[in-house]
C-alpha cells in the first residue's frame, strides 16, 4: 500500500501501511513497524553534553533547526524513550545527519 502518508521530516515517512480484515468483516489499516537503524549508519555532526534542566526538543531546535526532528536524535543515539537521552547530566549526545546522507569525508 502507500508509503507517503506522513511528510518527509516525519519518522514515518515511507513506511508501508497494511491492513488487518476482522471477523465481523472490518478492515483495519495499519502502519507497518519501524524498525530502528543502527546508529553507525549515521553521520556524526557533533556531540552535545547534557546539562542540567535540559529538554530534547530544545536540544533539536538549536542543532537541527526543529524541535520535533527529536526522533532523529533518538534514533543516532539508540533511545527508545526519548527522556531517557537528557536524564543524566554530562551525558554525550550524537547529533547526526538523516540516515543515508553521507558526513564530510575530508576529515
Amino acid at each position: 500500500m502507500s508509503t507517503n502518508h506522513f511528510p518527509f521530516t516525519s519518522r514515518y515517512y515511507g513506511i508501508e501501511t497494511a491492513q488487518f480484515e476482522t471477523a465481523d468483516g472490518q478492515t483495519m489499516i495499519y502502519l507497518r513497524r519501524r524498525f530502528l537503524p543502527p546508529p553507525e549508519r549515521f553521520a556524526l555532526l557533533q556531540e552535545h553534553t547534557v546539562t542540567q534542566g535540559e529538554r530534547l526538543d530544545n536540544i533539536t531546535a538549536r542543532y537541527l533547526g526543529d524541535p520535533e526532528q527529536f526522533w532523529r536524535v533518538c534514533d543516532a543515539n539508540r533511545a527508545m524513550r526519548p527522556d531517557e537521552l537528557t536524564e543524566t547530566i554530562g551525558r554525550r549526545l550524537r547529533i547526526t545527519l538523516p540516515e543515508g546522507i553521507p558526513g564530510n569525508t575530508d576529515a
